[in-house]
């Protein structure tokens, strides 16, 4: 998303109806006690699944931890978080039954330029911050992914992300980070957060000078993604890298036809679907999620609605689970006004859920109750036409609304 407390507007155009089989009860499950588990090592793509060293198939649930994108360069804040970083606050997290948490990092303050980070502090310090943050949820048995999430071009801050990651940072940024964690296989990479150019070529091929073919759209020279997947594989690092479509990641279309060569075949396709994003319906999944899965891992690194509740994600995740593709909600962070202001999960960091957060909760407690999502029911939506499966178990919400469009905010 798109950080801090900055909103953007979006049109909102999405209708969803999913009708179960069979009766469902809806249970709720208190959280339980903090269970921290041996971190998943030797993390890599086999065909289109995530196994760990010992060939164990990993479907990866969580969340994003926003803050560390921009409090950095926050005025009168000394902390490169937004909230607390400690064990009881990744304690908490431990009773949702997440096994991954995604990390949003800033460009400028990594590298130190443009005079970030703020308040005196260094690059070397914001490095120190995030490697210990990574250390304690692997300790914790989560799984890490590091994201480019604020960049800009030049002498420009980053204090919001781009239509593209900048050739002016970009490499020497993944260079660094990689070279980092490259010895840690319990990190994924993901490489840009949301891509909005329009150009498949821009995404793959980049550009050496602004609004230049392929990246017509872009105002400044544009490192495609071929060029960072090369710029992590020169540094050593096998780890896996996650790779974000177009339209803020919410479309995958062009995704397998630009797919970059990747010497160690590590790449895995993301994904960011919100009920006001354009691909945000059953038949839009099918279409154009479910053909990139049969072909390599997809891993929905951003999922949320901005109703303060959780009917979509409902849907959403039976029909991901079902898919065998893994997810993370937006946003374990605490913010004022919580999930009245976007996907906001909690309302303190000892993980009280919002009302939209208590649906995940409820999910991956569920799941790890049963030990994974149950067999399989076959649905048909009368109304679109056509069949997918969703767990048996999990209770699917039949809701029916006109289709309108109406201005909304996301919060980031």
């Amino acid at each position: 998303m798109k950080s801090s407390y900055r909103f953007r507007l979006l049109t909102f155009a999405a209708t969803i109806l999913l009708l179960c089989s069979a009766a469902v009860v809806a249970v709720t499950h208190a959280p339980t006690s903090a269970h921290a588990a041996s971190v998943p090592t030797g993390l890599h793509v086999v065909g289109n699944q995530i196994e760990d060293g010992s060939g164990h198939v990993l479907v990866p649930r969580g969340v994003d931890r926003m803050g560390t994108e921009y409090a950095c360069r926050a005025q009168g804040d000394p902390s490169d978080f937004d909230g607390p970083v400690d064990q009881a606050s990744v304690s908490a997290m431990l009773t949702w039954d997440v096994n991954i948490v995604r990390v949003p990092l800033n460009e400028d303050c990594w590298l130190g330029i443009n005079g970030e980070p703020a308040n005196g502090k260094t690059a070397v310090q914001y490095q120190t911050d995030i490697i210990n943050w990574v250390n304690l949820l692997n300790q914790n048995g989560l799984i890490v992914i590091l994201d480019l999430h604020w960049n800009n071009s030049g002498t420009n801050p980053s204090i919001a992300q781009e239509p593209m990651p900048d050739l002016d940072h970009a490499p020497a940024f993944w260079t660094s980070v990689a070279t980092t964690f490259k010895s840690n296989s319990s990190v994924l990479f993901d490489l840009y957060n949301e891509p909005y150019t329009t150009s498949w070529s821009c995404w793959k091929n980049g550009s050496t000078a602004a609004s230049t073919s392929p990246c017509a759209d872009v105002s400044f020279a544009v490192a495609g993604m071929q060029t960072l997947v090369n710029t992590v594989r020169a540094t050593g690092a096998t780890n896996i890298l996650m790779l974000g479509g177009l339209a803020y990641s919410n479309d995958l279309t062009g995704w397998l036809a630009n797919e970059p060569t990747d010497p160690d075949n590590n790449l895995v396709a993301s994904t960011h679907i919100y009920n006001f994003n354009t691909c945000a319906t059953i038949s839009c999944w099918v279409a154009q999620i479910a053909p990139v899965a049969a072909k390599v891992p997809v891993l929905a690194g951003e999922i949320g609605e901005n109703d303060c509740a959780h009917s979509f994600i409902d849907g959403l995740m039976s029909w991901l689970d079902a898919e065998n593709i893994g997810y993370l909600a937006w946003t374990w962070t605490v913010v004022s006004g919580g999930c009245g202001t976007g996907p906001v999960l909690i309302t303190d960091y000892s993980g009280t859920p919002t009302a939209y957060g208590a649906g995940l909760q409820n999910h991956l407690i569920g799941l790890a109750a049963t030990g994974g999502p149950p067999p399989a029911v076959s649905l048909t939506s009368p109304t679109m036409g056509q069949s997918f499966t969703a767990p048996a178990t999990i209770s699917l919400t039949a809701t029916a609304s006109a289709k309108n469009s109406k201005t909304i905010t996301k919060v980031e």
